[in-house]
């Protein structure tokens, strides 16, 4: 497996190339990597509760599948522990749809022979990211009054994964 670039690299928000049909012919990008993320809802699914939490971002920020798949780790496992397998429903709301693409260039000496520097660099993708702006709910943890505390707990565990600041709101449905 490559080694990942740091997240500075891809954390600014721009037009994304990434269209991806079903028939191979009118994608952009013909072959992509597949997502990291395992789960997007998780728990109980059928279970009726009475409050809401989310974590909404802060800024806008380009998301890579790792730290979405992180997020839902972190807190699925304060969730689990508190909880139980049935205590919760945790729903992932930032979807690695985007396309991260690399043109990589050899430096170092007779680096100037291998490299075709600019010419037909659109990349190759390696990644996927979701465009995450301010304001998005990222996660939502539904449980009912007495896991309020374990769901707060968890959606803070969660936001340590990520490289902008987050909110935690937690609302009563019905």
């Amino acid at each position: 497996m490559a080694k990942l670039r740091s997240a500075s690299a891809y954390r600014k928000i721009k037009r994304p190339f990434t269209r991806m049909s079903k028939f191979r012919q009118k994608s952009f990008i013909k072959g992509a990597p597949v997502s990291r993320v395992t789960m997007y809802d998780q728990g109980n699914l059928s279970g009726k509760f009475e409050y809401q939490v989310d974590l909404i971002a802060g800024k806008a920020v380009n998301l890579r599948h790792n730290a979405v798949e992180a997020m839902r780790i972190a807190s699925s496992k304060v969730l689990s522990e508190g909880l139980g397998k049935q205590g919760f429903h945790l729903k992932i709301r930032a979807v690695p749809h985007n396309i991260i693409r690399e043109n990589p260039l050899a430096t170092g000496a007779g680096a100037d022979r291998i490299s075709t520097g600019m010419k037909l660099s659109f990349g190759r993708p390696v990644s996927r990211s979701a465009h995450v702006y301010k304001g998005k709910v990222l996660i939502s943890i539904f449980v009912n009054e007495q896991g309020l505390s374990f769901a707060k707990k968890a959606l803070k565990n969660s936001s340590y994964k990520v490289p902008i600041g987050c909110k935690i709101v937690s609302k009563k449905i019905n």
